[in-house]
This record gives structure tokens, C-alpha cells and sequence, in this order.
């Protein structure tokens, strides 16, 4: 049985554009943009996406923002805190959702 993800997938992402040529020199070079040193450093934007990866869970995103991230001069004990920030904030959106269940219970009188 094959594996869903392949991670050679991602060194030919590139290919994407096969279909939609157009739209993925579009999309190419806001990527690019996003990630250019700006307010944030690219290393710090490394770290977000490093974080965003792991927060939908996209083995491709990890794959490439663990890499970015040292690339960028971060180190292991600051990428593990983004992903610890990144699961916090997941956490805490998933209990915040508790208030429409607890809202519902007082509703229905339990």
C-alpha cells in the first residue's frame, strides 16, 4: 500500500502551475513577497509559518519550515515554542467554543 504523503513532493511543487500557469505565477510571487524581510524578519516569519504548519497540519509546511527555520538561524528550543504557541492558541479556540455549549445547556434548562 502506497503513502498518501510523499515527501518528494515537495522539492517539485513548482509543478502546480502544469495546470493554471497564470494563477500559479500569481500565487509564486505573493508567496514570495509574504516571506521577503519586511516588519518581520524572515526568520521570525519562518517561525509563524513554522507554527501556522503545524496548527493545519501540513507534513509538507513542516517539512520546509523546519528546514527554513535553521536556515534562518533559529534553533530547536525556539521552534519547538512556536509550535508550543501555535498549540495554545488551538487549545484555548477549541475551549472558548465550550461558551456556545454551555450557552446551550442554560438554554435547554439543564
Amino acid at each position: 500500500m502506497g503513502e498518501y504523503y510523499k515527501p518528494e513532493h515537495l522539492a517539485h511543487f513548482s509543478q502546480i502551475s502544469e495546470g493554471q500557469p497564470e494563477l500559479a505565477e500569481k500565487f509564486f510571487a505573493y508567496y514570495g513577497a509574504v516571506f521577503a524581510d519586511g516588519a518581520l524578519s524572515m526568520r521570525e516569519k519562518a517561525l509563524i509559518a513554522l507554527a501556522v504548519s503545524h496548527t493545519v497540519q501540513c507534513p509538507y509546511c513542516i517539512e520546509a519550515y523546519s528546514k527554513e527555520c535553521l536556515q534562518q538561524g533559529s534553533d530547536l528550543e525556539q521552534m519547538t515554542e512556536a509550535v508550543h504557541v501555535a498549540t495554545a492558541i488551538r487549545g484555548g479556540a477549541s475551549l472558548v467554543h465550550g461558551m456556545q455549549m454551555i450557552d446551550q445547556v442554560k438554554k435547554l434548562g439543564m
